[in-house]
Parts: C-alpha cells; sequence; structure tokens
C-alpha cells in the first residue's frame, strides 16, 4: 500500500553535501506534507524540515542556511538538499508523509544513514 522510499545517504567529509530523496507511492501526494527528521542513537527524532504542498517551509534552526528541502508534485518525490555537513549532522534520516487536514493519517520511511566524518 503506502511506501515512502529514502536514499542518498551516505559517508561525507565536513563541510561536503549530500541530497537525500524520498520517493512516496499509495498515497494523494498532494494532500500531504512532506517532512525530513532524523534520529541519532539514545536521542528522539527531531524534525528537520518541512514543506507543505503549497510550498510552505519550516526549518530546524540548526540547520537553516545549509539544507533546502523541496518536492516535485508531479514526481511524489520529496529533496533534502544538504550543504556544510557538520558531524553532529550524523543521524538516520527520516521521510514522512503527514495528511493535511487531520492528524492521521501519517506515515514514516525507513530511513537512511548520513553519516558525516573525517
Amino acid at each position: 500500500q503506502v511506501q515512502l522510499v529514502e536514499s542518498g545517504g551516505g559517508l561525507v567529509q565536513p563541510g561536503g553535501s549530500l541530497r537525500l530523496s524520498c520517493a512516496a507511492s499509495g498515497i494523494t501526494f498532494t494532500m500531504y506534507t512532506m517532512g525530513w527528521y532524523r534520529q541519532v542513537p539514545g536521542k528522539q527524532r527531531e524534525l528537520v524540515a518541512t514543506i507543505t504542498s503549497a510550498g510552505y517551509i519550516n526549518y530546524a534552526d540548526s540547520v537553516k542556511g545549509r539544507f533546502t528541502i523541496s518536492r516535485d508534485n508531479a514526481k511524489n518525490t520529496v529533496l533534502l538538499q544538504m550543504n556544510s555537513l557538520k558531524p553532529e549532522d550524523t543521524a538516520v534520516y527520516y521521510c514522512k508523509a503527514q495528511y493535511r487536514y487531520s492528524s492521521t493519517p501519517y506515515y514514516w520511511g525507513q530511513g537512511t544513514q548520513v553519516t558525516v566524518s573525517s
């Protein structure tokens, strides 16, 4: 049924860049706010960025000026361009689809590992 598939994670050096992609299927994409969240061991999952179907964007303070979220409604995809990466950006990054008219339904992807290290 519903599937969110993240890709693009990997190992990069501090100051480097990565682009994450999330492909959604099984939902009416324009009815969902899309977001990127991240989680490190021992800590709760935290918001990175969200984007509504109309393009309204919210970023966590920790990534403002470095990360850019975008979406292509025709392709049912959401992207996260990550520049000037820092070791503290290391985490598993998850894609989320949130129904815009109520708290449910919502869906999570399986996550993709991002490691920033020398």
